[in-house]
């Protein structure tokens, strides 16, 4: 069993920090990156997970909302940063849930692949406004100390499919080689992980957005690879830095773009 860092936390308001957009979809805006609870009849998922130290606070959101953290059907994971993967291997280890990620994306999950911005890169960019707060913050969550999860699986759709809210992968790479957005069609939703965020700290707007090109694997692969999200209909978009945001996908990838 992976252990849940005793170490003080600082406080985190559930009910500010917690929504409900659309019905049994639950949005959980973390420190640093958000994580999603997908619920109906049949029970919840996991979308991401956080930094390794937001592990408390993971399970925590999960009885807020009113599920146990040991009856998830799965936790889906859009990529393999540190700051998405971080709780999934208390999962995976504690209660034995299925980790799921894209077939491309699995080598990283695994950690059998490393595909995350490095300490000399950021160190190199403290200078720029935003950085060094960032990187001081992330090494505080445990950035410098991933938990890869070796039993993690590769999702089909038709697997996929038998989850609550039935969620539908759709292949966007260039922020890391296999990252996937998770569109949850019967509540107009799509998690968009890091292919499209709506702020970050580095960032001094919110609203739909890349993330600074020095966390992409490759910034002009990732631009382009919005383009596959051109003919999806959502109108709730969840990611994993920053506020949920109403508006229609197409608008908020035109306002990207521009």
């Amino acid at each position: 069993m992976s252990p849940i860092s005793a170490r003080p936390e600082k406080p985190f308001d559930f009910s500010s920090r917690v929504s409900e957009p659309s019905p049994g979809v639950f949005f959980v805006e973390g420190p640093a990156s958000n994580w999603i609870i997908v619920s109906d009849d049949s029970g919840f998922i996991l979308i991401d997970g956080g930094y390794p130290e937001d592990a408390s606070l993971v399970l925590r959101s999960i009885w807020h909302v009113g599920f146990k953290p040991g009856d998830a059907k799965a936790v889906l994971i859009t990529h393999g940063h540190v700051d998405h993967l971080g709780s999934a291997a208390h999962f995976s280890e504690a209660y034995g849930t299925p980790v799921l990620t894209s077939p491309a994306e699995l080598a990283h999950v695994q950690g059998k692949e490393k595909h995350q911005v490095t300490l000399a890169t950021c160190i190199l960019n403290a200078w720029r406004p935003g950085v060094f707060s960032w990187l001081k913050h992330a090494i505080s969550a445990g950035a410098l100390s991933p938990k890869p999860v070796a039993a993690a699986e590769a999702w089909t759709p038709e697997r996929l499919r038998e989850l609550p809210g039935q969620p539908q992968p759709i292949s966007v790479p260039g922020h890391t080689p296999g990252h996937a957005v998770i569109l949850l069609p019967k509540a107009g939703a799509i998690v968009t992980g890091d292919a499209l965020i709506t702020g970050h700290s580095l960032s001094r707007h919110t609203g739909p957005q890349m993330l600074d090109a020095m966390y992409h694997t490759d910034a002009d692969e990732a631009l382009a690879a919005t383009h596959a999200l051109d003919n999806v209909e959502a109108s709730l978009i969840l990611p994993g830095h920053g506020p949920a945001l109403k508006m229609p996908l197409s608008d908020a990838l035109a306002a990207l773009r521009s």
